[in-house]
Order: structure tokens, then C-alpha cells, then sequence
């Protein structure tokens, strides 16, 4: 019953996300826009709550399984794609290092005061 209130954590972040998407038109996916709240939202409290965390862990399990289907479609779409290599390679660089340096800061704020070895 725990990770109920996780996955309702979750989908309230999200259709929060959406109804921004929907009434001001930004090119932002609800599911991103949904998480960043998410994320600020927690921030700001200073921690996870345990239930939260609890729906949270099975679905990182499955992340590899959730990507997939973006490389897939990637794969349908190679030869639109061929003179944008560099582009596409220098974009994934940037977002694979903002997001580790993303990851690191919001690690090392929400684990402040926390005696972890």
C-alpha cells in the first residue's frame, strides 16, 4: 500500500505537466516538465518520502526497458538523420553530462546532514 502513494506522487506530477503543456503551449513533454516539479518540489522539502521512494524503486529497475523504445525509433529514422551526426553526437554529450552533474548536486543536497559511507 506503501508505493500507492508514491505512484500517486507520480501521476499527480505529471498531469500537473500536462495541464502546463496544454495551457501555455510550451515544446516541453509534461512527463519532463512533471519530473522537474518533482524534483524542485523535493528539493525544497529536503528529502523522499518513503512512499515515494517505494514506487520509485521497481521503476528504476526498469529504466533500460523504458528507453527502448526511443533508440528503436531512432534506428526507423537513421537516414533523415545523416548529416546531423555531429550535432546529435555533441547534444548527447551535453545532456549525458548535465545530467550527471544534475544528478550529483541534487544528491549531494537532498543527502546533506546525512552520515552516509
Amino acid at each position: 500500500m506503501t508505493a500507492l502513494g508514491g505512484f500517486l506522487w507520480l501521476v499527480s506530477f505529471w498531469l500537473i505537466g500536462e495541464v502546463i503543456v496544454y495551457l501555455t503551449a510550451i515544446p516541453v513533454s509534461s512527463g519532463v516538465l512533471g519530473m522537474l516539479l518533482l524534483s524542485i518540489t523535493l528539493a525544497l522539502r529536503g528529502g523522499v518520502p518513503d512512499t515515494l521512494a517505494a514506487a520509485a524503486q521497481p521503476l528504476i529497475a526498469l529504466l533500460a526497458m523504458l528507453i527502448m523504445p526511443g533508440v528503436v525509433g531512432v534506428f526507423f529514422v537513421a537516414g533523415e538523420l545523416g548529416g546531423q551526426w555531429v550535432a546529435i553526437i555533441v547534444s548527447l554529450m551535453l545532456g549525458t553530462l548535465l545530467s550527471v552533474l544534475t544528478t550529483l548536486w541534487l544528491m549531494r543536497h537532498l543527502m546533506r546532514g546525512q552520515n552516509v559511507k
